[in-house]
């Protein structure tokens, strides 16, 4: 089969398509027939090793998983023996976690891993525009004990993140602010964004208004601005946080009544049961920027490293839509 490999850390250069072996479902998961994936701002995080000590945890010269990619959407071609929570011909969605893999036309998945059935009349792009930014929106919104009434200001709204993490926030009750470009305004404000602040003319931090809970999703706003336009018990939350703001927070977090909430996100199989009820509720939405083929891998990449897109940049397998 064609997969992406990641020969060593830097440029979507060093990206290359290449033959490797289909793999064999184990007793205990499923063979997934991969029709469309993302390139999420996790991967090319990943493929830069940027912040440097990626290369400590996945591997010092190049990622030992060489195949990147987590987002899945696809059909079950074959299962293993013991499987019992699908079957062959299921059309499902979710993520690999950390065992990668998704950029390739096949990848095995346990049974009991962050998937579900992808709702009806959702195309595989479409349901490969949702776990990577619905997953860690859900999972830091909960860290923020996020309720109704609150306000909440979302910083890179436009992005495959922060376009979940409004939908997410208004299904949870918030009082959403979203901060973006302009040119994208009316597209969050659609996706249920309650005001709009354009980061290019105005700084959110110098307005006056405090708020519950700043979810910086793209890790581009000022720590210690934020950390002023909060609360007294407000919650900074840093989907990309940098080291130096991991321990800035956790000094924060320790000797003051404001909270901030970093670090690694908690996916399961029931949340994905649930986005997928909100989904044929019409309360969740995929926002799609580019579809590139595998053979783009390249240039998929260096969109996201532009930093410009808006919502989630798809790879098509090119098995259909």
């Amino acid at each position: 089969m064609k997969a992406a490999k990641c020969t060593k850390y830097g440029e979507p250069s060093f990206l290359r398509i290449t033959e490797v072996a289909k793999p064999t479902p184990k007793k205990d998961q499923i063979l997934v027939k991969i029709h469309s994936s993302s390139v999420t701002s996790g991967d090319a995080r990943i493929r830069r090793a940027d912040p440097w000590v990626i290369r400590l945890i996945f591997g010092f010269k190049r990622p030992r998983k060489s195949v990147l990619g987590v987002v899945v959407a696809g059909e079950i071609e074959s299962i293993g023996s013991e499987v019992s929570k699908f079957k062959v011909g299921d059309k499902v969605f979710g993520t690999t976690g950390m065992s990668f893999g998704a950029h390739a036309e096949y990848q095995c998945i346990n049974e009991n891993g962050t998937l579900a059935l992808i709702p009806e009349k959702m195309t595989y792009n479409e349901a490969a525009a949702i776990p990577f930014g619905a997953t860690a929106a859900l999972h830091f919104l909960r860290k923020g004990n996020v309720k109704a009434g609150q306000k909440v200001l979302i910083y890179g709204a436009s992005g495959a993140l922060g376009t979940i993490a409004i939908q997410l926030a208004k299904e949870l009750g918030a009082h959403v602010t979203a901060v973006c470009s302009d040119e994208n305004g009316i597209m969050v404000k659609v996706l249920g964004a309650d005001s709009v602040i354009d980061y290019k003319n105005e700084d959110f931090t110098e307005n006056g208004v405090k708020y519950d809970a700043i979810f910086d999703t793209v890790g581009k706003g000022s720590f210690s601005s934020s950390l002023k336009s909060l609360t007294k018990s407000g919650k900074m939350l840093l989907a990309s946080a940098s080291m130096g703001q991991m321990l800035r927070g956790a000094f924060t977090s320790m000797f003051g009544s404001k909270k901030v909430i970093s670090g690694v996100i908690k996916e399961t199989a029931e949340d994905m049961q649930f986005f997928k009820k909100l989904i044929e509720a019409d309360k969740l939405k995929a926002v799609i920027d580019t579809v590139y083929s595998l053979e783009e891998i390249q240039e998929a990449h260096a969109h996201v490293d532009a930093g410009h897109k808006k919502g989630n940049v798809i790879i098509n397998m090119n098995h259909g839509l």
